[in-house]
């Protein structure tokens, strides 16, 4: 017996054993070095935004700096100005040229290692020096980013200094609000110089059953060493911080090259991720040298089956998911586009509460935090790269930066978000001018190379203008297939996924027109509402139910929409008209509404004094529309009954009130207990309706189900207001300097009511280690800053939101306003 071969074979064990230990310390929540392999990179900034006439572009030992926490976006510290270069679309807010500087040390330890710093994302046209030395620039605000400056650094006592220049002074270059600085996190990254390489894991689930997954890890090692070296690579999946299975290899690595290394796993009885139990998965890499471990390395995966069928639509682990999607721009609302992660919990959680499982990150690659949340909660993202090609949409957007930028950014983008397994489809583009050309099926299939050579797995879409181009009667909405012409993008094979923007008249014709290609309504709807505003379709009936161009050119109070499913933009449809037929058919994978939430900028149908959207379902403020409710009436197994509009109308007016309603046969409407009906859906009917004279007092509804009652809801009329009512959605928050408090502030009446239309202007005040750092009603005229101490409420409702410290204590708010009882709640950080 080889004694010697059993002794290396022995200690081999022995060390692997110590890896899997140590590995299994570190995922309870135990620390080592290791760690520290990124770290929050986001306090302690000075920035200084330049005044265009005394700062010519630069810095110099005058300029004057605040110290601030990033992400930060400046332009939504701003005042909304009619003139802004970027226009409305941009939210008459302005850009500029803005610069961002850290000093810092580095442990002298480290002079062997490699440090880095990544940004998430830097809007716009970014240029970083490292003492004194330019690192490089990166013009796509979206993208995320990194720079090796362990070349540059100094160690010990001595300062380094980093500086960002960031220059959105170009306008417009975006069709929405963009924001501008650097307005996702950033991070300093410390390596052995032999480490994974970022962005450096790509993992796969090739074959799924619920008996065994096999899963494929491919893994880019990066040796910056000046020696070749050899080494162990132990990958370990857990779930849950438990063990599942693990591998390990051997590897002998070139002195400055990367390697890559494929490993196969087998995963017994997997938990498969799903839209109800998105069950996730850990892999942990370990490099270790002579014994020592030298690198540790997450990736979070989700082990699923998935695939488009021409006539099944969507199916997920063998099951058929009707995708019900909304797209999302990146802004906050109030908080504007500097990101944070529970503002987009919250954003989601909304969403979900509707029935809402797919997300469309519209028009760009979005915030790393968002994607996790998906992977968390269970949503089929799409996941989106531009917002255009060669061709300009507004005077210096990235068509500007096309040439010598777009092959970077997208295999940046895929390498990026390629292990979330929320992602489902690629979509390569957005309304491309160049579609309908020669020239955009050439760039379509190098982008879509581009993705595939990066990921195999998952569907490339476009989301096109239509795929079709038709011709409709803008009266009749008659569609004629005989004169219908096709999108040269959608024939040309560079697609996997048909995507249509709107057009839901041509959505049956899709296995006709498109029969051997699977189909996904990329961006839908388009519908218009303000939150609490009501005209009755009863009353608008003959000019509303096809246009809306008529009502607008004569002008409606403030700018105002009404709540009622009965507005759309000429190119769309209203709420129950695309949702009819997408829920009609199989081969219909489903389709992403724009949009889920109000959004800064492109305030169609308005201009000015309009600064937002009005296409959300859910407002600025985070508070949902009526039409929320018709879906989750449809989405949710959640039972519904809910009337509208409010009750407080003029004694004798003819009062459109609509229901939406589920789990029940029919709705019994009364007034102050006399009835006035009973409605029950026909045929494919959404909602229910009654016109009846006003009244005060009570409002009551009920639904049954089989003569038995379901479901009772009542409005009532309100008196004049009288108090204020505070509501946090988290009492209890992380004394983090992070989390957040969204507290809603209700105008009500002496009795408790309601009062919806109180527009009293609200002031805020906060006791403790807290700040208030934004308050919105939703109005999309409002002119407030988001970032000051009081605001107007809408429609009886308002929003502040407050940020909690780096200490655990009480926080008390107080809500105040003129002739209005004042409110206080508390909120406790820990």
């Amino acid at each position: 017996m080889n004694k010697k071969k059993n002794f290396n074979h022995f200690q081999k064990t022995l060390i692997l054993l110590g890896i899997i230990i140590t590995l299994a310390f570190n995922s309870k929540g135990g620390k080592t070095d290791l760690n520290s392999r990124k770290i929050n990179f986001n306090s302690g900034w000075s920035f200084h935004l330049n005044d265009s006439i005394k700062d010519k572009d630069t810095i110099n030992s005058t300029t004057t700096w605040r110290t601030l926490n990033l992400p930060h976006d400046w332009s939504i510290e701003g005042k909304f100005d009619e003139k802004s270069p970027a226009g409305y679309g941009g939210g008459a807010l302005n850009g500029g040229l803005g610069w961002y500087k850290k000093t810092f040390k580095v442990a002298t330890a480290n002079k062997t290692k490699t440090t880095s710093i990544i940004f998430d994302g830097v809007y716009r046209n970014s240029e970083v020096w490292i003492n004194g030395h330019y690192l490089g620039k990166r013009p796509n605000g979206y993208i995320g980013f990194q720079y090796d400056l362990s070349p540059y650094l100094n160690y010990g006592d001595k300062d380094n200094e980093i500086i960002v220049k960031v220059d959105n002074s170009k306008q417009p270059n975006s069709r929405w609000y963009s924001g501008s600085g650097i307005f996702r996190n950033v991070w300093l990254q410390t390596t052995d110089k032999l480490h994974v390489e970022q962005w450096g894991t790509y993992i796969t689930t090739p074959k799924v059953t619920v008996k065994s997954a096999s899963v494929h890890l491919e893994t880019t090692i990066k040796n910056q060493y000046t020696a070749s070296k050899s080494a162990t690579i132990l990958t370990t999946i857990f779930k849950n911080d438990i063990k599942v299975t693990s591998v390990t290899q051997n590897i002998s690595i070139a002195a400055n090259a990367n390697q890559v290394l494929n490993q196969d796993i087998l995963v017994n009885n997997p938990v498969l991720w799903s839209i109800e139990k998105p069950e996730l998965y850990t892999a942990v890499t370990i490099i270790s040298i002579n014994n020592k471990i030298v690198d540790e390395y997450k990736t979070t995966f989700g082990i699923r089956n998935f695939k488009f069928d021409v006539n099944k639509g969507f199916i997920l682990n063998g099951k058929q998911v009707k995708i019900k999607g909304v797209c999302m721009h990146h802004d906050l609302g109030p908080l504007g586009s500097a990101i944070n992660t529970r503002a987009i919990e919250r954003q989601l959680e909304i969403l979900k509460g509707m029935g809402v499982n797919g997300i469309r990150t519209s028009h760009n690659p979005p915030a790393p935090e968002l994607l996790n949340l998906c992977d968390k909660m269970g949503f089929i993202v799409m996941d989106e790269a531009f917002d255009m090609w060669k061709k300009a949409k507004t005077k210096y957007d990235y068509s500007l930066n096309w040439d010598k930028w777009h092959a970077k950014d997208l295999q940046d983008q895929i390498l990026r978000d390629r292990n979330h397994p929320s992602i489902f489809m690629w979509s390569i583009g957005n309304e491309i001018p160049e579609q309908w050309s020669d020239e955009g099926v050439v760039i379509a299939k190098e982008l879509s190379a581009i993705v595939k050579k990066l990921d195999t797995t998952r569907l490339v879409t476009a989301a096109m203008n239509p795929a079709v181009n038709m011709n409709i009667d803008a009266v009749t909405l008659q569609f004629e297939k005989s004169k219908t012409y096709f999108n040269s993008l959608a024939t040309s094979g560079a697609l996997d996924i048909i995507g249509y923007n709107y057009a839901h008249q041509t959505f049956e014709y899709h296995q006709k027109n498109f029969p051997n290609v699977p189909f996904i309504a990329t961006e839908t709807t388009s519908a218009l509402e303000t939150r609490g505003y009501y005209e009755f379709p009863s009353d608008t009936i003959k000019v509303w139910p096809v246009r809306w161009d008529l009502p607008f050119t004569t002008g409606n109070p403030n700018n105002t929409v009404s709540a009622f499913d009965q507005v759309r933009a000429p190119w769309g449809s209203t709420h129950e008209a695309t949702w009819k037929v997408i829920k009609k058919y199989d081969f219909l994978a489903g389709m992403y509404i724009w949009t889920g939430f109000d959004y800064i900028g492109e305030p169609t149908p308005y201009e000015w004094p309009s600064i937002s959207s009005y296409f959300g379902i859910v407002d600025l403020a985070g508070f949902p529309k009526d039409v929320y409710y018709m879906y989750q009436s449809e989405w949710t197994d959640k039972t519904v009954l809910h009337i509208f509009p409010h009750w407080n109308w003029k004694v004798g007016q003819n009062v459109d009130v609509w229901a939406y309603y589920n789990n029940a046969d029919e709705v019994e409407l009364f007034l102050n207990g006399k009835s006035v009906g009973v409605r029950s859906k026909k045929e494919d009917d959404l909602h229910v309706m009654w016109r009846i004279p006003f009244q005060a007092g009570t409002l009551k509804a009920v639904s049954r189900k089989n003569g038995k009652t379901v479901l009772e809801t009542e409005i009532k009329t309100a008196e004049a207001p009288a108090l204020l009512k505070l509501t946090a959605d988290r009492n209890t928050i992380n004394a983090d300097g992070n989390d957040l408090s969204f507290v809603t502030v209700d105008i009500l009446d002496a009795n408790g009511v309601l009062s919806p239309n109180a527009n009293n202007e609200i002031s805020f005040s906060l006791k403790g280690n807290g700040k208030i750092v934004g308050v919105c009603s939703g109005d999309p005229v409002s002119h407030e800053s988001y970032k000051g101490t009081k605001h107007t409420a809408l429609n009886g409702k308002c929003l502040v939101v407050i940020q909690s410290g780096n200490k655990a204590e009480k926080l008390e708010l107080t809500a105040s306003a003129n002739d209005l009882k004042s409110s206080k709640t508390v909120i406790t950080t820990k």
